[in-house]
């Protein structure tokens, strides 16, 4: 009973409307951070356990993980892979080589499709110390980054097959391609990872913008120097194809003007609002509209007053 009771008080404590200010001792924050790390490794650990599992076993109509990583692969026209004859194989060439490779793998995409949980844990750490409106900015920037770097690993999968046939095709013939399995994934799943990641960059630009570090006036200057940047890193991280490299850039081109633009219509409504108050007369208010918040989303202290902004 006693046991129940210290569970009870202790969540009544972490809960935002028994304790609006959300404060805590340092022991407490370290305790907190125990739980939630647990809970986020433990939903890593069992990520991991169902990628392992799905990639030798369809899922439905879903092929195998294996099959998945594989494809770029086995796309590679026979006379330029080996072995020629079917079944399409990889090569195991130290002991346990496949066992880690299906583990890596497996750890992988169990981490991706075990994100929301993990992501969660991650959030409920934070949450308690922002406002409402940081949590806001934050849940979108958080929403638009898993998505952009989702398109960017699918489209780096895309590439892969293309990749890899123009780079089977030096030497002249010379050479029959059989990767091993190792040296194979790895160079998947690091594409993968640069094009997710590459893919972040528009959306730090416009937190950057939001935030007022800079503005549309200074990246319009700078557009033909960031899209030169863009080729030349598209350049030095993918592999050496024309496709890759192209595709990188292209999309890192179209995904910063789309930034810019976005930038360019935040800085016009920034304008319009200095103007509508610079217009203001020295005893006419300003306009300012508030909207009373819930419990949950009080401050840490001070009232709604603390939060306020000094618009004159």
């Amino acid at each position: 009973m006693a046991d129940s009771s210290d569970s009870r008080a202790k969540r009544r404590k972490r809960s935002r409307r028994h304790n609006p200010d959300g404060t805590m001792t340092l022991i407490e924050h370290i305790y907190e951070f125990r739980r939630r790390l647990g809970f986020a490794l433990l939903a890593l650990v069992a990520g991991g356990v169902v990628g392992f599992l799905w990639f030798s076993n369809r899922v439905g109509p879903i092929p195998s993980l294996g099959d998945i990583v594989t494809g770029p692969y086995c796309a590679i026209p026979p006379e330029h892979r080996f072995p020629k004859e079917p079944p399409c194989r990889l090569l195991q060439t130290v002991p346990f080589e496949a066992f880690m490779i299906q583990l890596k793998v497996g750890l992988t995409a169990g981490a991706v499709l075990f994100a929301p949980v993990w992501l969660y844990q991650f959030w409920a750490f934070v949450a308690p110390g922002l406002y409402s409106k940081e949590r806001k900015y934050a849940l979108t920037f958080v929403g638009f980054a898993s998505v952009l770097f989702a398109a960017g690993a699918v489209l780096a999968y895309a590439m892969v097959p293309f990749a890899l046939e123009i780079l089977v095709n030096f030497g002249g013939g010379a050479f029959d391609t059989w990767f091993t399995g190792d040296k194979y994934v790895s160079f998947v799943l690091s594409l993968l990872l640069i094009f997710g990641v590459s893919f972040e960059v528009p959306l730090l630009v416009i937190m950057l913008n939001r935030v007022g570090v800079v503005s549309y006036a200074q990246l319009s200057k700078w557009r033909r120097g960031l899209i030169f940047v863009a080729f030349v890193f598209a350049a030095f991280v993918t592999p050496a194809d024309p496709f890759s490299m192209l595709a990188l850039a292209g999309a890192l081109t179209l995904l910063l003007e789309f930034s810019f633009q976005v930038t360019r219509l935040h800085d016009r409504r920034k304008r319009r609002r200095e103007k509508e108050t610079e217009q203001l007369a020295d005893d006419e208010p300003a306009p300012f509209h508030y909207t009373p918040s819930r419990i949950d989303d009080d401050p840490p202290s001070g009232g709604a007053a603390s939060r306020t902004e000094d618009v004159t």
